[in-house]
């Protein structure tokens, strides 16, 4: 996307400290190794780095023009912008471009799988309009303006995912999309650490709707905490997995009722039932009939370690290690107990969870006690200082569980020790880098 010297003006207010050029648009940039003369470069500012320490870079690279928040011009440059914030800048500029393209914006976030669910409702979306959505990693304000930046002139369905990592980023988010549906999978414990309580996460989480459109819809698991929560004055919709009846649960597919139509998924779970049940919403929302929201949710497959099922060598791994919190960690664990009784579980830390790391990772124990079943053949291998909590919980009572302080001994371990034809199922936060103990055993086998 291309804007011309007097909409980078007008978008962002700026105030002109040089223009000389004769170029009739510019493209934006943050990345002064991908720079071209057509380029306007916006340094933005992280915890760790200034970009505006760059322009001189941006410019000796070959850009005409840059952003910056002082007073000073460099020489060889053509159009020089002075901004108060060079990320409000950027939000700005995305904005404009959204305006001009004017797509039904849906904003969603939760707690534990808003990636899911975006994908799932970009499938949906996809049988009836030209969709675009966010992709992966790009849920925070810089990943927000790029996304909006990169969708194609002709999207009719603009879906957004939108991360946080404490009160008012998701705020700012929706100042900047202003969406038509807004949507919320659940509010659970993942960033208690940070926010301090789960109603804190609410409120984070509900930041969603701080500039929605007035006729649009708000969705959201049916939770007491969000509705007492939730300050939106159009039509709110909340779903739940107990207006849902099973018609098949197996391997590779679920089939439901919701609202007396029928739906399938070619994946098993009841937590991605739930995901399905916000997608659902939001398409009648958009005018999809349920025939078509049918074919979009059959069509959804799995990406990137979130219940990705390999065959490697003589085992089956299910890597669902993308991410975990508490909450998803119990219900990935359920599904393993009622699909796969004869199983490995691969558990590691789970992060962010503050002082309380320790109790929620002794609750994990706990809770697998508590479920598993008469028929669950389990064996426990967890990484990690705070998985082996997970560990010595589930040994207070049976002795199925060994500990391990890095990928490499876990992965010697089930070369070792693990028998042929073993399911094989790994959770963990990002931060474990479980990918580690795939390319362990993945490479025992070249």
């Amino acid at each position: 996307m291309k804007f011309t010297v007097a909409e980078l003006i007008f978008a962002t207010n700026a105030k002109v400290l040089k223009n000389n050029t004769q170029n009739s648009a510019f493209s934006i940039s943050t990345d002064t190794r991908t720079i071209t003369p057509d380029d306007i470069y916006i340094g933005l500012k992280g915890q760790n780095f200034d970009g505006e320490d760059f322009i001189q870079k941006a410019v000796d690279s070959g850009a005409k023009a840059y952003f910056t928040t002082k007073d000073f011009v460099l020489d060889n440059s053509q159009l020089v912008l002075k901004v108060e914030n060079p990320l409000i800048a950027y939000l700005q500029l995305a904005k404009l471009y959204l305006n001009k393209v004017s797509p039904k914006v849906v904003a969603l976030t939760g707690s534990s799988g808003k990636t899911t669910t975006k994908e799932m409702l970009t499938s949906v979306c996809r049988q009836q309009y030209k969709t675009f959505s966010t992709p992966l990693n790009h849920n925070n304000e810089v990943g927000f303006c790029q996304t909006i930046l990169s969708m194609p002139k002709d999207t009719r369905v603009l879906i957004l995912e939108m991360g946080m990592r404490g009160l008012g980023e998701i705020k700012l988010l929706s100042k900047y999309s202003n969406p038509d549906i807004s949507i919320i999978t659940n509010v659970g414990t993942s960033h208690i650490g940070r926010l301090g309580s789960r109603e804190n996460i609410a409120k984070a989480k509900c930041e969603i709707c701080s500039y929605q459109k007035f006729n649009g819809c708000f969705i959201a698991n049916d939770s007491e905490l969000i509705k007492k929560t939730v300050e939106y004055d159009g039509e709110k919709v909340y779903f739940s997995i107990k207006d849902v009846d099973f018609l098949e649960k197996q391997i590779g597919k679920t089939k439901f009722t919701y609202k007396n139509e029928t739906y399938q998924l070619n994946i098993e779970g009841d937590y991605n039932v739930e995901n399905a049940l916000a997608v659902i919403e939001a398409g009648l929302q958009l005018d999809i009939a349920p025939e078509k929201i049918n074919d979009g949710l059959k069509q959804y497959c799995p990406i990137e370690k979130r219940w990705q099922i390999e065959e490697i060598g003589k085992y089956k791994i299910i890597n669902d290690a993308y991410n975990a919190n508490p909450d998803s960690m119990k219900a990935s664990l359920l599904t393993i107990f009622e699909l796969y009784p004869d199983t490995v579980l691969v558990l590691g830390d789970m992060g962010e969870l503050g002082d309380d790391s320790v109790f929620y990772h002794r609750n994990i124990g706990e809770f697998i006690l508590d479920n598993l079943h008469d028929n669950n053949y389990v064996k426990i291998i967890t990484v990690g200082n705070l998985a082996k909590e997970i560990a010595n919980k589930v040994n207070e009572k049976l002795n199925i569980a060994i500990s391990f302080e890095n990928n490499k001994q876990a992965a010697d371990y089930i070369k070792n020790n693990i028998k042929e034809g073993s399911t094989i199922f790994l959770k963990a936060s990002r931060s474990m880098k479980f990918e580690e103990i795939v390319n362990e055993i993945k490479g025992a086998l070249l």
